[in-house]
């Protein structure tokens, strides 16, 4: 049977509402993720964006191009992932953690962009404010309030006044907490003492560095310190030195207490983002995002190792209490 133009025009149109009936995975669309390593926080960061695309109807069975790579805590592998995802040029790249999303802003101008997990986005040079860009880069910040994290040392070891951070210098979000913590600090009576760890080996003796040396250790989600953190609970537990966090899962790992985000709900409030880009809205007209619930991790059996008791009060106030 031979169809005629408009019986052929009528069947394309058909078509073409059929595929759009399939929804909107069916374009096949491709999600490039990346992160500068895995850790518990960045690995539910992560599983949070594919559910929200999931939930929305983007599945790999329904088309989705979705490719995961980490660059194992190694900046100069996070930069030829970043090459690599360029070159396949999907639709979007997420870019979980500081190094990652400054390795891929640095690979492309074009290509959207959605960070997520970077403590200060402008201080890392991707965006110029968390307005709206104007580029190919938007994303969602996992800062804290800092004044909130004194607080909470100031309940977990009440009489401290020397604070310990072990820190990578080559992280710019571990950096600007410190700056901000040198300032902060002595205004509650506090000081802060400094150890630097470049490579997650580091993360042991620069702990063991800072034994007699302080009163707690503060650690924020430097990502080759949470990578590492059992190196520090045994110095906590061996010396006797509380471990104080900002995020919740190295609570689960020894830590006294976190006062964090939760980063698989960060993952999904990434996700969601994501998803407007792929529907056609353009990341430079989206403004970057933080996430405002912080939940509260306690572990009494830490404290119990690490020579101090939690209060009543701090233990009923945890959103958790892990034993």
């Amino acid at each position: 049977m031979r169809l005629t133009l408009s019986a052929r025009a009528v069947l394309g149109v058909a078509a073409v509402v059929a595929a759009l009936a399939c929804g909107p995975a069916a374009l096949a669309q491709s999600v490039s993720v990346t992160s500068i390593v895995e850790h518990p926080a960045l690995d539910s960061l992560r599983d949070g964006v594919q559910k929200a695309l999931t939930d929305a109807g983007y599945t790999q069975a329904k088309g989705l191009k979705w490719e995961f790579q980490t660059a194992q805590g190694n900046t100069a592998i996070a930069a030829q992932i970043a090459r690599k995802f360029v070159g396949d040029k999907p639709d979007v790249i997420v870019a979980i953690a500081t190094p990652s999303a400054q390795a891929v802003v640095a690979a492309t101008k074009t290509i959207p962009v959605v960070y997520s997990a970077v403590t200060d986005p402008v201080a890392a040079q991707l965006v110029k404010s968390m307005q709206p860009s104007g580029t190919n880069v938007t994303g969602v910040s996992d800062t804290l309030s800092l004044e909130k994290q004194v607080d909470l040392i100031k309940k977990v070891v009440p009489g401290a006044t020397r604070v310990g951070m072990v820190y990578n210098p080559g992280e710019a979000n571990s950096v600007v907490v410190v700056e901000r913590l040198r300032e902060l600090l002595p205004k509650s009576g506090m000081s802060l003492v400094e150890a630097t760890a470049s490579r997650t080996v580091d993360v042991g003796a620069a702990a063991r560095s800072l034994i007699g040396k302080v009163d707690v250790i503060y650690t924020n989600t430097d990502n080759n310190v949470v990578s590492a953190y059992e190196a520090l609970v045994k110095v906590g537990n061996d010396a006797k030195v509380p471990l104080v966090a900002s995020d919740t899962d190295s609570v689960k790992r020894g830590a006294i207490a976190a006062l964090g985000v939760n980063y698989h709900d960060l993952g999904i409030q990434t996700g969601k983002m994501v998803i407007r880009v792929l529907k056609g809205e353009k990341p430079g007209d989206i403004a970057s995002e933080t996430s405002s619930k912080l939940e509260l991790f306690v572990n009494p059996g830490a404290a119990k190792r690490q020579g101090v008791t939690l209060s009543p009060e701090l233990i009923k106030s945890a959103a958790q209490v892990v034993e």
